[in-house]
């Protein structure tokens, strides 16, 4: 327990928590890409707009989604599907900074991606 029963925790102790709740993979991620900051030229904001998942990953999440839904993932598929929620986050975050940018840039987003 912190700083033992009735004392209250020492600064290094709570900078500890704080560093361990700080260091989730989503708090990194943020800190990292800092999606609230649209600084992508047009080109490269373009470019991760048009990244997307192939036929064959796509294929394989929809055969994932599906196991899941029936409750009969094994635990090898179901660390692949926590890979491809990992990916996609990272995606998402990279596609909300691209966005942001080409806002900032007076250009619209929403046909920049390619099919």
């Amino acid at each position: 327990m912190m700083g033992g029963v009735g004392k209250k925790p020492t600064h290094t102790q709570v900078a500890m928590s704080q560093a361990h709740i700080a260091s989730s993979e989503a708090a990194i991620v943020g800190r990292l890409i800092r999606p609230d900051h649209g600084h992508f030229s047009p080109e490269v904001a373009r470019e991760l707009l048009s990244i997307r998942f192939g036929d064959e990953d796509q294929a394989r999440l929809r055969e994932l989604s599906l196991k899941a839904q029936q409750g009969t993932l094994t635990p090898e598929e179901q660390a692949a599907m926590e890979n491809y929620r990992r990916v996609g986050y990272w995606l998402g975050i990279l596609w909300s900074k691209a966005r942001l940018s080409l806002k900032k840039a007076g250009m619209d987003a929403t046909h920049e991606h390619r099919a």
